[in-house]
């Protein structure tokens, strides 16, 4: 689980449930299921207008992995790729053939096909580079859809508040129901600005990083293999995959290398 998710969205509604109970609000002032009802449909439909059916299902699959921690294990890689190195160097780069079936990774299994089939390490490259920027630009429509949604729903809250008031308008000589319909027509406000700004823009800037760290990983496979092709060094090797990881541990590169 990704606690960091977890514990900020929980941090964000306690913090603002807890500062309006202090005021003397109740949680019932702002449960109103037909505010939330206008913004939830308003904001779907816009998002659906804007994209394809088949991007918006691809991005709701995505919202569940906001809350896990997923991805390749870099440290897991690099210890892979200096282990290819190794046994490239001694016995020949066709030798990984017999290790094909239990990489796991299909981008580094697809490279390294490449590279046991005697592709030039330009052409191995130019054919990776292209597959990489391929699915990178179709990743990058599923933060979108979140960033539109965090658009949409601010405004979508507006249109719930405006409708709210036109019905307390129908009752204006009850001043006490005047006053407790304006109150609950902006509620839907409230639902449009908290979507926008505690879910749908910090979940597409999650998003974001995890395609952005799922990128590096593929570049860093890339230049492993490229390197392997080029017969350098097994200890260079690591020395420049471990620039791409964020967290690299010293303690890590010793025991990759003294494996």
């Amino acid at each position: 689980m990704d606690f960091a998710s977890i514990g900020g969205i929980a941090l964000a509604i306690i913090g603002i449930m807890a500062g309006m109970m202090i005021e003397g609000g109740s949680i019932s002032q702002v449960t109103q299921p037909t505010a939330a009802m206008i913004v939830v449909g308003g904001t779907v439909g816009a998002v659906l207008l804007q994209f394809p059916m088949n991007i918006f299902v691809t991005a709701m699959k995505q919202a569940t992995t906001i809350f896990r921690s997923h991805g390749s294990d870099g440290e897991a890689v690099v210890a892979q790729i200096v282990k290819f190195a190794n046994k490239a160097r001694r016995s020949g780069i066709v030798s990984l053939d017999q290790d094909l079936a239990g990489v796991e990774d299909p981008f580094l299994k697809q490279a390294l096909m490449l590279a046991i089939d005697g592709t030039e390490p330009s052409e191995v490259r130019k054919i990776m580079q292209m597959e990489i920027d391929n699915k990178t630009e179709m990743e990058e429509k599923i933060p979108q859809v979140f960033e539109a949604a965090g658009g949409y729903s601010p405004t979508v809250g507006i249109i719930g508040a405006v409708i709210g008031l036109i019905q307390v308008m129908q009752h204006l000589n009850n001043i006490d129901e005047v006053g407790r319909g304006i109150a609950v027509a902006f509620v839907a406000t409230i639902y449009g600005v908290a979507l926008a700004n505690l879910v749908f823009l910090p979940a597409a800037g999650k998003l974001k990083i995890r395609q952005r760290e799922e990128q590096m990983i593929k570049e860093m496979v890339l230049e492993g293999v490229i390197s392997i092709l080029e017969g350098m060094n097994p200890r260079m090797i690591e020395t420049k995959l471990r620039t791409f990881l964020f967290d690299s541990k010293p303690e890590k590169q010793a025991e990759v290398i003294a494996a």
